[in-house]
């Protein structure tokens, strides 16, 4: 069929023609904005899981749900080489800028520009004198630096002092503030520290900002760890596979657009070999799309189009990933795939990797940490690990070789 009309987006982040099965997820966040805005206390919100399972699409779609109710918005990916000063101010002058404070009412005019100068001073806070940084960092806020707000360099009082003033000026225009953070388990200790206290302070004060944050399985363990309360201040959301029905609606809907049906048949194939994650929904439609002749799209066109999916997988989703471990850490995947037939779905006893290979569980320590450093693996559990991506094992048992 013709490929220009191919409607699927195997894409990082790249939202799909059909959002299917995240409706609660959405239906739950329109509620927790509506409260806010009415004053009514509301937590905020994790969403966990896997790689792959659509939290960034989530993520940002829960954002362009909150811009439609007036809030303003700001997002960043968090990364363990940055700390939290210069992405948070560029995603919360975003939000001041998405709020339009009107021109034409001077205390609310000077009350914005208070809020901008209090994000330069937080910003410029670990900047030293003469360094490079400040000129790399050019938000475009005209107004000089407050003296004494956010800029004590503690990043805990910091933090609380900087998103109350941005709540406040929220607040006294009837809305509200969301920040959106990608990839939340890459925040450094401190950083994880301090937001949680600023998020338990603006919820007493009953302030109307709210963080969104998205991340991997054992996001919550990296919160619990940082903060006893945290469990009581988030609202979390797992994200994952989608139900049978959800897949066939992502498949078919889209498809549906272009005149092109499914068989049964077909249908069925394709959710036996994606199991429901979206991004496979994604990646094996289109090449079935791709490899069939005509309407209905057959379970034969899946079966043809099965190895050219899992060729593309291999090199860009699997392979990238594999090529970015050392030979040491290659084999400790590779065991991890082989002590269980289950590892891609579910976790292992790191004692059970260590008698696969024949090791002590101490000379392994090194590899391990190098994985959960680098994301292809984490623990949600003591004395457990589990893979990132979904499929991961069943790909590492069938295509990686020893090197």
């Amino acid at each position: 069929m013709d490929p220009i009309a191919n409607p699927y987006a195997p894409g990082a982040g790249q939202r799909p023609p059909e959002l299917a099965g995240r409706d609660d997820e959405l239906r739950t966040f329109e509620v927790v904005l509506t409260r806010i805005a009415r004053g009514r206390p509301e937590r905020s919100v994790i969403l966990t899981g896997l790689r792959g399972v659509g939290k960034t699409v989530l993520l940002n779609t829960l954002r362009s749900t909150a811009v439609r109710a007036g809030w303003g918005t700001g997002k960043f990916e968090a990364r363990p080489d940055q700390n939290l000063r210069r992405p948070l101010a560029a995603a919360l002058h975003m939000a001041v800028r998405e709020l339009g404070v009107p021109a034409d009412q001077p205390g609310l005019s000077d009350q914005a520009d208070q809020v901008l100068g209090t994000i330069k001073a937080f910003v410029e806070r670990d900047a030293k004198p003469g360094a490079k940084f400040r000129d790399r960092w050019n938000p475009g806020i005209n107004v000089p630096a407050t003296v004494g707000r956010a800029d004590s360099g503690d990043i805990e009082i910091d933090l609380v002092e900087l998103l109350s003033d941005v709540a406040g000026l929220a607040g006294e225009l009837g809305r509200g503030v969301g920040v959106f953070i990608d990839e939340m388990q890459d925040l450094g200790p401190d950083d994880v520290s301090a937001l949680c206290a600023a998020c338990h302070e603006l919820g007493q004060q009953g302030l109307p900002l709210i963080v969104v944050g998205a991340g991997l399985p054992h996001l919550p363990a990296v919160l619990s760890a940082s903060k006893s309360y945290s469990e009581r201040l988030f609202r979390y959301t797992r994200i994952d596979r989608l139900a049978r029905e959800a897949a066939d609606r992502a498949l078919v809907s889209p498809a549906s657009e272009e005149g092109v049906s499914y068989e049964s048949g077909a249908l069925d194939r394709l959710y036996e070999i994606t199991g429901g994650y979206p991004y496979f929904l994604q990646a094996y439609g289109k090449v079935a799309w791709d490899s069939a002749p005509r309407s209905p799209i057959t379970a034969e066109d899946v079966d043809v189009a099965i190895p050219e999916a899992e060729r593309e997988l291999a090199v860009g989703f699997f392979g990238s990933r594999y090529e970015r471990a050392t030979p040491a850490e290659r084999e400790y995947l590779r065991a991890m795939a082989e002590a269980a037939e289950g590892a891609d779905a579910g976790s292992v006893a790191t004692a059970d990797v260590a008698t696969h290979l024949d090791r002590k569980p101490q000379s392994l320590s090194p590899a391990r940490d190098a994985l959960l450093k680098k994301g292809l693996i984490y623990s949600g559990e003591r004395g457990r690990i589990a893979f990132t991506v979904p499929h991961f094992g069943r790909y590492l048992r069938t295509h990686a070789t020893a090197d």
